[in-house]
């Protein structure tokens, strides 16, 4: 009997009840202090559901990489064959059955994927977690992963964690156990003989804690007094410790050697025992008093509290002693290593390479959490300062990728005060200037990566940070990485670039992009210098591709920056849905993958398809976290949207600060220009711009392609207010992919026909216009071209473009219809987009009906472009 968590229980079991009614998934965390309830909560809820698998974060597993991931899934490790192939092998990777592992966030796929074939193939599956906080931090990722896209498996995924530092910013939702109010502790106490005064007494003192109302309760008369200020589990865990100070010395030492062993693994246990003369038999007494539970093969505490009041009660000395005895009779070597390092008295060389080799043991198998815990564990026992220093700078290393910045640079700064190699310098640098990137001063990390290239990754270094000074438009780390690495063709060309020789630049950044396409590139790197220089379908083509590759292989982690890349490409081609799906998977997976602060850099991405649409909150919500400094994204998405509303002061000033700013020599700046002729013109500024008409033109005829040569001859039609340019221009996008660009050439030559009195003339371009308009749902330019039509004597209103199709789903839903229209099954949807293939049946059955069909056979009736 539960008392006063009625709600709690009804939550529960809605969650419950959904799965097994409606096949709808739920998460739920309690959380509350020791002792308030959280695992008889979730002991009630396992009762009442057929099939459940379990977990406990167990303290002496925390440094074993994915021992709760073990625990949960032991009895379906027979279903593991039947993963797709990625998935089972970093499954496999994580039980321990091969090595080495692959991307981490790849196991939280395939537990998503496990879970949804359980559920599928039996009915509803209940996941009980308790005592989250002390789960390793492996299975805490690939848990969290999996929880956070369950949708329609029919899964519940139950969490209990304490109120501390631990198992937070988890993302689920969260109910918080409150302590009983007096009726119900009253209540609760209704059963034991107890005299008034003392239940009252215990009343007050357990100040509504449920283990504390217990526990006071079974001392009766003989609680201590609880008049000091402490906490309600400091009090509970000190009657704990007087009831073992009752007990026999064997049996104290017996449940010190099981405290201090943790896992409840006997055979370790009673080999350890045995060293000190006592044995199972001396258990009976702890047993009788319920402090513990044997059974055959394991021993298990009542309550956390009791296995740590046993193990604080006990004096170092003993405490030391019994793990020297633990690590000879340890089963594993990482069990091993815990109680060497546990018993170590000071920095020992010898354990700390022992510590060094558990945590490449959990690297190998994708623990990274866990394994740059034991990397700091080493360094905090290496004698030696360069070695310590070595040993922080590889946890650091770890600790960034996920997503702990406060952390990484905190161990980063620690090595550093130790004279670390040249080597371990170069490292550090590095995730120094990690952490500045993600934090959004992307200026600073060039900088960083730059001055502290050396060593094996110096080249490296070199190359991001370049890339990373381009970006941000800090062009002297650009440069003074060319000075550095001479023979990186493409770093040259990024140097030239700044320096603004574009015919000496670009060429150089061609070739790796060609190579990447051949195969024998970076493609990530080559889709990013395709977007330099303009060459929209190599950039297309390598993002698709390095995203293709990236699902296929379960490389979660590396998705978000290739699907950025993918989203701008997405925009520039006009597939703006598309764009919106890609940029909304990218930033969910930033999120996932420790990294949130990508989130406004990923948000400014949309600022162009806002600023098109003439949304003006949207894209001010968009940009409100962008990363600076100005002259980027946001600034050319603002100056885009005033030139479209007609604000040509307000448009001109933003871009003549573009113009003069630190990113003028980015593609986007680029870009920018020609906004700034048409804000210029209509402004009667022709000096400014016939200024901004040469700088565009010089890089558009030396990247040379089609679309930027026709908005080079945009510019000069509009300059020279002539025709001919127009004519140019038009027959040029037709052999480019840039829609938006394509209509506003062709609206102004409609004006420009229109002005001229040739309005029959002037019909063709615009109609052409005010159909791309429609498209990109471009309202501004919309509206303008639909006046011009009318000003050419356009009779009656103009008949709109069908809507698009995909306008009607939601981002999930379009990436979901692509795939399924190629024929792809949802299985393999599945594996692609990171979720069940229950839940991708269920986008596709809310999908038919917006697009007018009732089956996945209808899908190829549909004008529906590629995935």
């Amino acid at each position: 009997m539960l008392y006063g968590r009625n709600e709690e229980q009804a939550r529960i079991t809605a969650l419950i009840d959904e799965a097994r009614d409606r096949r709808r998934s739920g998460v739920l965390l309690l959380r509350g202090e020791a002792g308030i309830g959280k695992s008889a909560l979730l002991a009630q809820a396992a009762e009442g559901a057929p099939r459940v698998l379990r977990a406990t974060g167990i303290e002496a597993e925390s440094g074993i990489a994915f021992a709760g991931l073990n625990q949960l899934l032991w009895p379906v490790r027979d279903r593991l064959d039947a993963l797709p192939p990625p998935q089972a092998t970093a499954l496999r990777s994580a039980l321990g059955e091969t090595s080495p592992g692959q991307d981490r966030f790849a196991t939280g796929l395939a537990v998503l994927t496990l879970l949804a074939d359980f559920a599928d193939a039996g009915g509803p599956v209940l996941c009980v977690v308790d005592d989250a906080q002390w789960l390793d931090t492996a299975t805490a990722e690939a848990l969290l992963f999996a929880a956070r896209r369950l949708a329609a498996e029919g899964v519940v995924m139950l969490f209990a964690a304490r109120d501390d530092d631990a198992f937070t910013a988890t993302g689920l939702p969260e109910l918080r156990l409150d302590r009983l109010p007096r009726p119900d502790a009253e209540r609760l106490l209704a059963a034991r003989d107890l005299t008034p005064i003392v239940r009252d007494r215990i009343v007050r003192e357990a100040a509504g804690n449920p283990l504390a109302l217990q526990e006071f309760a079974a001392a009766g008369n003989r609680m201590q007094d609880g008049s000091r200020p402490l906490p309600v589990a400091d009090r509970v865990l000190a009657s704990f410790q007087a009831q073992i100070g009752r007990l026999p010395e064997a049996t104290r030492l017996m449940l010190l050697i099981a405290a201090a062993e943790g896992r409840g693994h006997m055979p370790s246990l009673l080999a350890a025992a045995d060293t000190f003369g006592v044995g199972l038999a001396d258990l009976e007494e702890a047993e009788h008093a319920r402090l513990v539970e044997v059974t055959g093969r394991s021993i298990r505490f009542r309550h956390p509290l009791i296995r740590a009041a046993a193990y604080q009660g006990a004096v170092a000395a003993r405490r030391i002693a019994v793990h020297r005895a633990l690590a000879e009779s340890a089963d594993d070597l990482d069990c091993r290593s815990r109680h060497r390092a546990s018993a170590a008295l000071g920095p020992d060389e010898d354990v700390a390479a022992e510590l060094q080799a558990t945590a490449e043991r959990a690297r190998d198998r994708a623990g990274y959490g866990t394994a740059a815990a034991l990397y700091r564990q080493a360094a905090d026992l290496t004698p030696e300062p360069a070695a310590r220093a070595a040993r922080l700078a590889a946890a650091a290393s770890i600790v960034l990728q996920a997503g702990r910045l406060d952390e990484a640079e905190e161990m980063a700064v620690q090595a550093e005060k130790l004279g670390p190699a040249v080597s371990d310098r170069a490292r550090l640098g590095r995730v120094h200037a990690a952490v500045e990137y993600e934090r959004g001063d992307p200026r600073a990390a060039s900088r960083m990566m730059v001055d502290r290239a050396a060593g094996d990754e110096r080249a490296a270094m070199l190359r991001t940070g370049a890339m990373y000074g381009w970006t941000s438009g800090e062009l002297p780390a650009v440069l003074r990485a060319a000075e550095l690495l001479p023979d990186d063709p493409a770093v040259r060309g990024l140097a030239l670039l700044a320096r603004g020789d574009h015919a000496g630049g670009s060429p150089l950044l061609a070739g790796p992009v060609a190579e990447a396409r051949a195969g024998s590139g970076d493609r990530v790197r080559g889709a990013q210098l395709a977007l330099v220089i303009g060459a929209d379908a190599a950039a297309l083509a390598l993002a698709a591709a390095e995203v293709a590759d990236g699902r296929r292989h379960g490389r979660v982690g590396e998705l978000a920056n290739v699907l950025q890349v993918q989203a701008q490409t997405q925009i520039a081609a006009g597939r703006h849905a598309d764009a919106e799906a890609t940029v909304a998977e990218a930033i969910a997976l930033a999120r996932d993958t420790g990294r949130p602060h990508r989130e406004g850099r990923l948000g400014a991405v949309l600022a162009r398809v806002a600023a098109i649409e003439g949304d003006e909150a949207r894209l001010r919500e968009l940009i409100a976290h962008a990363p600076p400094p100005p002259g980027g994204l946001a600034d050319s998405a603002l100056a885009l949207l005033d030139l479209g509303l007609g604000r040509h002061d307000d448009a001109l000033r933003r871009l003549e600060e573009i113009a003069r700013g630190p990113r003028r020599h980015s593609t986007g700046a680029q870009l920018s220009a020609v906004d700034e002729v048409e804000a210029a013109v209509r402004l009667g500024r022709p000096d400014v711009a016939r200024d901004a008409f040469s700088r565009f033109r010089a890089w558009a005829e030396a990247v040379k392609q089609p679309w930027a040569l026709a908005m080079a001859l945009h510019c000069e039609a509009l300059v020279s207010d002539s025709e001919e340019p127009f004519v140019e221009a038009i027959r040029l996008h037709e052999q480019a992919s840039r829609p938006f660009e394509r209509a506003r050439t062709e609206l102004l030559y409609g004006e420009f026909l229109r002005r001229s009195r040739r309005r029959s003339d002037a019909r063709v371009p615009l109609r052409s216009a005010l159909s791309i308009f429609e498209r990109l749902r471009a309202t501004p330019w919309l509206d303008r071209a639909r006046a011009e039509l009318r000003a050419t004597g356009e009779s009656g209103p103009s008949v709109p473009t069908a809507p698009d199709l995909v306008d009607r789903l939601t981002p999930q839903e379009l990436q979901v219809i692509r795939l399924a229209a190629s024929g792809t099954s949802s299985r393999e949807i599945a594996a692609q987009l990171f979720l069940s293939p229950r839940t991708v049946e269920y986008h596709l059955y809310k999908a038919y009906p917006k697009l007018g069909i009732s089956s996945r056979r209808e899908l190829s009736r549909l004008a529906l472009e590629p995935a």
